[in-house]
């Protein structure tokens, strides 16, 4: 019983966008007043264990991070404000995140829950890095990915990816990052945001200016539940190929309209 706990448990709606680089979750730990310690605690050991470097919340408050810097898992804050107005925090998240994937970085990207906000950002990073066309394909690949229809908000976070500094704009990938200078995890950041009870703390995010390497391709599905490695890896394959040849899965809408097509 001991070994099974320290392998830890799989975040809430776990799924991978990139394979075996990028993927999202709800809050590990569960949001609001669902939120355990225990559970938190045991997510953040599969994380380690599965081998992620690093973090990215996109909460207001500061919620988490000292259990982040407990567990020694590098993270960066970028808080995304609750308007729609989220051009600047896009202009540093996007660059930076590039970078991360590019040096070979694993990383776990949530919000409270996994919802429109987080369906967008990633859709609008697919988007701005070019591995998918345009704003409809990626907003698809989302629907596909995880498993439900991304609403106005998520919707209106893509569209503003038209206006950011395009990925061409950076010179190298050392200049990847496009945000403020970057730091590890400390104790003085944390401390005083982990309340566990919604209240927000200062705003702010950090992020590494490193990035070099490989580009990264695959765009890959995990399902938004739970699953065994196997089943999750052959679902993963098999997407990510129909994703690339115009075969995906279509979803059916549970709001009346009609399925989303394959992406092309």
């Amino acid at each position: 019983m001991r070994g099974r706990w320290a392998a830890g448990i799989v975040p809430r709606n776990f799924c991978w966008i990139i394979k075996d680089h990028l993927a999202v979750s709800e809050r590990p730990g569960g949001y609001a007043p669902n939120h355990r310690k225990v559970r938190r605690q045991e997510e953040l050991l599969w994380l380690r264990a599965q081998g992620f470097t690093r973090v990215v919340s996109l909460l207001a408050s500061t919620h988490n991070l000292h259990a982040y810097d407990e567990l020694r898992l590098e993270w960066s804050r970028f808080a995304m404000p609750a308007a729609s107005d989220t051009r600047d925090v896009l202009a540093e998240l996007y660059p930076a995140l590039h970078g991360w994937l590019r040096s070979g970085e694993r990383v776990l990207l949530h919000q409270e829950e996994l919802g429109d906000c987080v369906m967008g950002v990633v859709a609008g990073y697919l988007l701005w890095s070019e591995i998918l066309p345009d704003g409809p394909r990626a907003i698809t690949a989302m629907e596909q990915l995880l498993r439900r229809q991304m609403g106005t908000a998520g919707r209106v976070i893509v569209s503003v990816v038209e206006e950011l500094p395009s990925l061409e704009s950076f010179s190298s990938p050392d200049d990847g990052a496009g945000g403020p200078e970057g730091r590890s995890a400390s104790p003085e950041d944390a401390e005083g945001g982990e309340a566990d009870n919604g209240h927000a703390g200062p705003d702010g995010h950090t992020a590494s200016p490193e990035g070099h390497g490989d580009e990264t391709e695959e765009v890959a599905a995990a399902s938004p539940q739970s699953q065994g490695a196997g089943d999750t890896e052959v679902r993963a394959a098999v997407l990510a190929e129909g994703l690339r040849a115009g075969e995906g899965e279509p979803f059916s809408s549970d709001h009346g309209e009609s399925p989303v097509s394959g992406v092309s």
